[in-house]
This record gives structure tokens, C-alpha cells and sequence, in this order.
């Protein structure tokens, strides 16, 4: 999906807002439950995007039918270096409803986890002042 990796390597988080859909579904690599919502999901990247230094799509692999998308990227975490694949799906609309991230190595997703866990409360803050 090439409108979201652009507004990802732009660091737009508007832009990426805008590309969600109302009711996606975000699976995080270091928490079981998945998260219902657009403003959670918008929160939660931008919490990424003030945790990962260096990042950068390394490579995009789409469906022909083009609800699928997968963008593999490297990126760091403090001194953890991490390699990882966002895999999207959007609806009708082109809006993503799906959007589950995977990362590797496990040392990387421990840094991440702990990074993403400071910024949490913020997230959270976040994510209601733009439900209200």
C-alpha cells in the first residue's frame, strides 16, 4: 500500500490517520489482545513513530487483488536493531481494517515491548481525547 508507506517514511501521522478505517483491527507483536479502533490505532503509531530510530521499508509485497499488503521493515530500539513486516488489509473503501505487525528477534521485540510500554499512558490519552 503504497500511500501509507509513504506517509510512514514522511513521519505524517496525519496521513496515516487518514488511510485507517473506522473500525480496524490492530494485532501488536507484543500484546495478546488486538486493539478495535481508529484513534487507538492512531495513537499506537505514533507512539511508534517517537520509539523506532532508523526506520525504513526495506520491501513491499502486494496482492494482485490488492487487499492484501505486506511491508517488511528494519528499524532500532535503543541499541536493539529489529527487523519486522506490517501486513495490511484494506476494506472496499481502501481504508486499512486489518493491520497486524510482526517483529524479530525476540531480544528486539523485548525492547520494543518495554519502549512502547513507557509511552503507553500517553497512547491511551491520546487515543481518548481523539474518541470524545
Amino acid at each position: 500500500m503504497r500511500a501509507f508507506r509513504e506517509a510512514v517514511e514522511a513521519g505524517d501521522a496525519h496521513a496515516m490517520e487518514t488511510l485507517l478505517a473506522e473500525d480496524v483491527v490492530f494485532t501488536s507483536p507484543v500484546v495478546f489482545k488486538p486493539y478495535a479502533g481508529k484513534a487507538i490505532t492512531a495513537a499506537i503509531l505514533r507512539g511508534v513513530v517517537r520509539v523506532f530510530e532508523d526506520f525504513r521499508y526495506i520491501r513491499e509485497i502486494n496482492d494482485p487483488n490488492g487487499r492484501d499488503h505486506a511491508l517488511v521493515f528494519t528499524a532500532r530500539v535503543g541499541d536493539r536493531e529489529i527487523t519486522g513486516c506490517d501486513f495490511l488489509r484494506v476494506n472496499e473503501e481502501g481504508l486499512i481494517d486489518d493491520f497486524m505487525v510482526m517483529v524479530r528477534p525476540l531480544s528486539g521485540a523485548q525492547a520494543l515491548a518495554e519502549a512502547m510500554g513507557a509511552q503507553f499512558d500517553r497512547i491511551e490519552k491520546e487515543a481518548r481525547l481523539r474518541s470524545a
